[in-house]
């Protein structure tokens, strides 16, 4: 039990990790082999309420809120981080839909979503801009009564297997930056798209590629959020997925450690357990500890999200954190194994895996920048 967590939300994680364990696990490796994301498991986990729980009731959710949504995601990465990329993006886009969008036309999305019948992916990064998110080149015209929208996006996760998108472009001047950036739900059978997938290091089911806009004509109704301000009312959402990613990652790291410990307690060197020289033990000690440690702050981020408060900061230190202590602890387990943890298996997949959010998403030096000026003040860190 932790602060966080009451017998609720406990069960719930159960719950979902003996789902996991029968339906998720099961094909963890084979998935990053076929680069397959399997839509009836998809399915599987609508059906059971696990997709974006904390999206009101009228909007196809359970209205549980985010530490609830935190708990399955976690459950679900244990078993295949790939597979809770479902839920990641399903609570993102789910939580922009559901704030900024037309209900006429965002319900019947939202409701697929959390059946699982529907993958929606964010469209933010373009060929010339990374982490300078508000500095968009795709281009988005008003005529009447639609939106042209002709560019690039590119390392945008499952961008050959979504449904639909939220996409991020300039309506404004370029030098009106992140003030003149406007926010589309834009479904991925329009005509004048087209789509590729790159040949990934990790999170292979789930994949990422570029998506091509010519001349695609999107209604006005699809706009999330004002005219020229979707960066800045949208991005608000990505606190909430930094605290997730916390999450997501760590799980891997837990699992690893889990692994670990019993290896190390059963392989016998010098005629006692691996586990007996402080040169293994040690090391695994103190990542238990820090592991534990960030996961507390994940959840402590989500919680203060779930009670109003600010948690921009404390998303920001999940999102630098956990990724990079994540892949120390899965790199060190490998290690564990020797040449066990070096063939193809799980632990290497987890490595793979876990080693892209340290890039998407916002990197550490964006969010260090973030935390800088939630304690020093923007004036005081201007860039």
């Amino acid at each position: 039990m932790n602060p966080y967590l009451n017998e609720d939300l406990v069960a719930l994680g159960d719950q979902v990790r003996r789902f996991a364990a029968a339906r998720i696990a099961p094909g963890y490796q084979e998935r990053d082999r076929t680069r397959v994301l399997d839509r009836a498991l998809m399915k599987a986990m609508g059906d059971m309420g696990f997709i974006a729980p904390e999206l009101p009731e009228e909007f196809g959710g359970l209205g549980m809120g985010s530490l609830a949504a935190g708990v399955i995601h976690e459950e679900v990465a244990r078993a295949d981080l790939s597979i809770s990329y479902i839920n990641l993006l399903a609570s993102l886009n789910g939580q922009i839909l559901c704030h900024h969008g037309r209900p006429d036309v965002v319900r019947p999305w939202l409701s697929r979503l959390t059946r699982g019948e529907a993958l929606l992916a964010i469209a933010l990064t373009e060929p010339r801009g990374g982490s300078d998110a508000a500095n968009l080149r795709l281009q988005i015209e008003r005529i009447g009564d639609e939106y042209v929208v002709n560019g690039e996006k590119t390392s945008i996760s499952a961008a050959d297997q979504a449904d639909a998108a939220v996409v991020f472009g300039r309506t404004g001047t370029p030098e009106s930056g992140a003030h003149g950036v406007t926010a589309l739900l834009v479904p991925m059978d329009l005509p004048g798209i087209t789509r590729s997938r790159f040949d990934c290091h990790g999170q292979r089911a789930i994949g990422r590629g570029s998506i091509f806009f010519e001349n695609v004509r999107v209604p006005v109704s699809h706009r999330l959020g004002e005219e020229n301000k979707g960066f800045v009312q949208v991005m608000q959402g990505f606190d909430f997925s930094r605290a997730l990613i916390g999450l997501q990652v760590l799980a891997v790291a837990g699992v690893a450690l889990e692994e670990t410990w019993a290896h190390v307690a059963e392989r016998q060197a010098f005629g006692q357990p691996l586990s007996a020289f402080q040169g293994v033990s040690h090391p695994l000690a103190e990542l238990e500890t820090q592991v534990r440690a960030a996961r507390l702050l994940c959840l402590q981020a989500l919680w203060l999200k779930d009670n109003g408060a600010p948690h921009s900061a404390e998303a920001a230190m999940c999102k630098w954190w956990a990724p990079k202590l994540a892949y120390d602890a899965v790199h060190q387990c490998l290690l564990m194994f020797g040449h066990g943890g070096y063939d193809r298996g799980p632990m290497e997949q987890r490595l793979r895996d876990v080693l892209g959010f340290q890039i998407g998403d916002g990197t550490a030096q964006i969010m260090k920048t973030i935390i800088a000026r939630a304690r020093a003040g923007r004036a005081a860190v201007p860039a």
